[in-house]
């Protein structure tokens, strides 16, 4: 009799260290293009653009840090608080 042991939550996203597999991904090859960027042209705005994205997209207990932000703007910037005096 075979025993399979499976995660708790088959429909969670692949993690590769801080961030998702695809913002993983998308991080390395973003970080190839700015090097041969900086190397070849000198420029910088690439890399910082990346360091950026980087940043935006870590990934902690299924929430970025982009998620942490829309949510903080919204709470704080565009959506009406309400408020009841008794």
């Amino acid at each position: 009799m075979a025993i399979y042991l499976y995660p708790q939550n088959l429909k969670a996203t692949a993690n590769l260290w801080l961030w998702g597999l695809r913002d993983f991904s998308i991080l390395c090859i973003a970080a190839l293009l700015s090097v041969v960027a900086l190397v070849k042209l000198g420029i910088v705005i690439p890399a910082a653009m990346t360091l950026g994205y980087g940043f935006l997209t870590i990934r902690m207990d299924d929430m970025t840090v982009l998620d942490f932000i829309r949510y903080a703007v919204r709470y704080f910037i565009s959506t009406q608080q309400y408020y009841e005096w008794r």
